[in-house]
């Protein structure tokens, strides 16, 4: 990851490769939002700009030449749209600006950033910016052609002497690295991050970054038969590589809050007997993003030194359709003595989902959180930006307000009561998939909350922002985003402050 340090110097002063400054657009055409900077050059750069096709909009980054009074080999301008009628740019723009421009300048050694942040507040957004921003997965390449995240970058306020800044730098590292490594585990190829690999990744993870007072215990495919984890083992049979369930507990001492939050791990979803179209298969490595997701929150829960007690279950198996594979008309028993119908073997998410809210609400915990690539029908409800929350209305609201803080699109949705009737089955006590297609995001959370009792619970649903397939955009990458990672981390913040 970047090193980030914040500086009070004139930004023109900087002798870096690149200096990142604010453009915005106006009534007149474009203007530069930047202070220190030469007039003459801002002169210059608000002249030219509607010839050079510059317009200031959201997520544009454009480098110029820097010219005289300015040390920096080149000025790199990030687009912040429209200021708002008070005269200001929300966190967000200045975020996803800062974002934007670590993310166009990849393969840039040193970088400053010298956005208009007025408080500790949008400081610490551009920080988060700049850091989610540079980001490389380059493990596989291999060609001398490929570029490597920013190496360093420089934040220019004048709060750099500021403790909250200091403290907004050390936050937005620990929130970036666990954004970082969310995304690394979604892009890592499925033949090499099955099950065993995903519970060892979690252990050397607590080993690499250095947390302390995280304790992880790993059941395997005969330790989870035996225990009666019928949706695990129902789902990850048809595969040679087992599931896992991976339990990660953070308990600090003076904790007044037990929070627990589960995580699909499908590390690779084929659909299993109800096979997907070719044409669906490549992106389903993603199909673990809850997991990863969880994974890093409470690794970065324990760094941050939260006064939250936090409880990951990493729910782990790879939906193959192989000889031993489970069918659709298979009865399974869930964790606790449910039974479940499977009328869809592609609906596996909320099997192993089912497993692991049982074990948290077993464990006893004062709210539980679920995260999951869980429905194709959250993207057709909501598109692939904006993630979907459901459950008691009091936690997926409290869900809904750390979002908003963390700058991540979730939207509240219902559980209409007339959904639940679709659960019922002939020969058990409810089917894993809806008798309709209408509502499949929302009849899903409907099978998930008959495993969570009277427990608090909210949860959320990023089948479509989990994995992003087309062109990056502001801080973030094509492929894994790592969304859910900044909520999930708000959410627990707030906790700790009651």
């Amino acid at each position: 990851m970047a090193d980030l340090t914040l500086t009070a110097k004139n930004p023109t002063a900087l002798k870096v490769d690149a200096l990142v400054v604010g453009t915005c657009s106006t009534s007149d055409g474009v203007a530069v939002v930047a202070d220190q900077l030469p007039d003459a050059l801002v002169r210059q750069i608000e002249t030219l700009a509607p010839r050079l096709g510059v317009t200031g909009s959201p997520d544009e980054v454009r480098r110029l030449p820097a010219g005289d009074g300015v040390a920096a080999d080149v000025v790199v301008l990030a687009g912040l749209g429209e200021r708002a009628p008070d005269g200001t740019f929300s966190r967000e723009v200045l975020r996803s600006a800062a974002g934007a421009a670590t993310r166009e300048l990849a393969g840039t050694d040193t970088v400053a950033v010298a956005l208009p942040a007025v408080d500790e507040d949008e400081l610490a957004a551009v920080v988060e910016g700049a850091l989610l921003g540079a980001y490389s997965y380059t493990r596989y390449r291999t060609g001398k052609d490929t570029k490597a995240a920013v190496g360093s970058i420089q934040v220019v306020t004048s709060f750099a002497r500021s403790a909250r800044a200091k403290a907004a730098v050390a936050r937005g590292e620990v929130l970036a690295a666990a954004v970082h490594g969310t995304r690394d585990l979604v892009n890592d190829a499925p033949n090499e991050l099955y099950p065993a690999a995903f519970a060892d990744a979690a252990r050397a993870a607590v080993k690499t970054l250095g947390v302390k007072g995280v304790k992880v215990t790993v059941l395997d495919d005969k330790q989870l038969a035996a225990g009666g984890y019928g949706g695990l083992v129902g789902v990850g049979q048809g595969s040679s590589r087992g599931p896992r369930l991976v339990k990660l507990v953070y308990a600090p001492a003076k904790a007044t809050q037990k929070v627990a939050i589960v995580g699909k791990g499908i590390t690779f979803d084929t659909g299993g007997i109800s096979l997907k179209p070719p044409a669906s298969m490549p992106t389903m490595k993603s199909d673990m993003a809850g997991a990863a997701a969880v994974l890093h929150t409470v690794l970065a829960a324990a760094r941050l030194g939260l006064p939250v007690a936090v409880t990951g279950y990493l729910c782990l198996a790879e939906n193959m359709p192989g000889g031993n594979a489970q069918r659709p008309a298979d009865v399974v028993t869930i964790r606790g003595g449910k039974t479940v119908e499977v009328t869809n073997t592609d609906a596996e998410g909320r099997l192993v989902m089912a497993d692991g809210l049982v074990a948290a609400v077993e464990d006893g915990h004062d709210i539980v959180l679920d995260i999951a690539t869980l429905t194709g029908a959250q993207m057709v409800a909501l598109g692939n930006r904006t993630s979907g929350v459901m459950g008691t209305d009091a936690v997926r609201d409290e869900v809904k307000a750390a979002a908003d803080v963390a700058g991540e699109a979730f939207w509240p949705m219902p559980m209409p009561a007339e959904l639940k009737a679709g659960l019922k089955s002939t020969v058990a006590d409810m089917v894993n998939s809806a008798p309709s297609r209408w509502g499949g995001m929302l009849f899903a959370a409907h099978f998930l909350k008959e495993f969570v009792g009277d427990t608090p619970w909210a949860h959320l649903d990023i089948a479509g922002p989990s994995y992003n397939e087309g062109s990056s955009f502001g801080y973030t990458p094509a492929g894994g985003t790592g969304v859910g990672v900044r909520t999930m981390l708000a959410f627990l913040e707030g906790r700790s402050e009651r």
